[in-house]
């Protein structure tokens, strides 16, 4: 299967090389240091590739380097792609964003959880930001929607903005499945959102067994004094990968993600010749607006400016991972501690960096940041 976005030039694109041959150099010397054993980093503009490159080793034990096979997990940035179903669920005419979950999930409006509409449910302002889905449900999807209905409730849905890790995106899972007439969530996605574009062998949500053995592991920083990157078998396990979680299981590459964001920064459609039309622009503008505003996300800590999957830089003066420097505009999400992704509609560039090590604070915001602002600092012509 050919890859939808070919590969040019920093320079054909209107992109200065320099910050961009710095970014390679910061994800170089990181590992160096011992931050991560490998990533992988993309960027891409007006359909074509301008930066895509491999780095260190996608697996330490066996050691296996990262090369561009391989498939990192993907953290929360598997939110969009999730959200991306339901967006296209809405464009059939199925789903309005001011419907209630329950009106299509019925059961879900089980200890006062009646009243949370679509939008805040997307916004993570439904109120259970700590409900936990079973493995059990991972693969029984009866299980999955009984759990998610009896979810209860920690505080009143629209009074707080708080980062649902989880919860809120098994319930979109569910939704999505109530909607498309029992189809495995991870079916739809995959039929809807990922095929159609033309990406099908480099982003999974629900990995396929044929295909782990190019997943890259995931490890905690190395312990103190030595070099060694714990294993994170929680999420580096056969029934994880399979799972799909859909708010944090997905498994891609970085160029992949660069092309999703393509997609959504030129209005829904994959740029050039033939480019596929999943979304409407106008969908896509919806979507990724600000609808938290200035209102500080508990969890995070500081305003993010959430749209209904991804979250934009907006006019703060502080952003997580989509680049202090970027256009308001900007869009994107990140995964825990790894990795981010976005586009910037306005200059037409996407970008993802994926890593294989989850990182703590300060440093993975720190990182972030600068490398997020060396791939908006090489854009030269908008």
């Amino acid at each position: 299967m050919a890859f939808p976005l070919p590969e040019s030039n920093p320079e054909a694109l209107g992109l200065d090389p320099r910050p961009l041959d710095r970014l390679c150099a910061t994800i170089e010397r990181h590992i160096a240091e011992g931050r991560h054993p490998g990533a992988q980093v993309a960027v891409a503009r007006h359909g074509k590739l301008a930066l895509c490159r491999s780095f260190g080793r996608a697996r330490v034990e066996p050691d296996a380097p990262a090369d561009a096979r391989s498939l990192f997990l993907l953290y929360s940035n598997t939110k969009v792609l999730t959200t991306a179903a339901l967006w296209m669920l809405a464009e059939d005419g199925l789903l309005r964003f001011s419907d209630t979950v329950a009106q299509h999930l019925p059961g879900f409006e089980a200890h006062g959880k009646g009243d949370i509409t679509v939008l805040q449910l997307l916004t993570h302002q439904g109120g259970f930001p700590s409900a936990v889905v079973p493995e059990a449900a991972w693969e029984d999807h009866d299980l999955l929607r009984r759990t998610v209905c009896g979810f209860t409730l920690e505080w009143t849905p629209g009074s707080r903005v708080a980062y649902h890790p989880a919860p809120a995106h098994w319930t979109a899972a569910a939704l999505i499945e109530a909607l498309a007439g029992g189809e495995d969530f991870r079916a739809f996605v995959r039929r809807r959102v990922i095929a159609p574009l033309g990406l099908g062998d480099e982003l999974f949500v629900g990995l396929p067994d044929p295909e782990h053995g190019r997943a890259a592991g995931i490890y905690d920083p190395p312990e103190e004094g030595t070099r060694r990157f714990p294993p994170r078998t929680p999420e580096d396990t056969a029934e994880g990968r399979r799972a799909g979680i859909p708010g944090g299981g997905g498994y891609g590459s970085a160029r992949a993600m660069a092309a999703f964001y393509q997609m959504l920064a030129n209005g829904g459609a994959m740029p050039g010749p033939g480019g596929a039309r999943v979304l409407s622009p106008r969908m896509v503008e919806f979507v990724t607006r600000d609808f938290t505003g200035d209102r500080v996300d508990e969890y995070m800590g500081l305003a993010m400016h959430r749209g209904l999957g991804p979250h934009s830089r907006g006019e703060t003066p502080k952003i997580r991972g989509l680049g202090a420097i970027a256009h308001p505009r900007t869009f994107g999400h990140g995964g825990v501690g790894s990795s981010y992704c976005w586009a910037d509609p306005t200059s037409g560039v996407s970008f993802a960096f994926l890593s294989n090590c989850r990182q703590s604070e300060p440093f993975h915001s720190e990182r972030m940041d600068v490398l997020s602002n060396l791939a908006h600092a090489s854009i030269l012509e908008v």
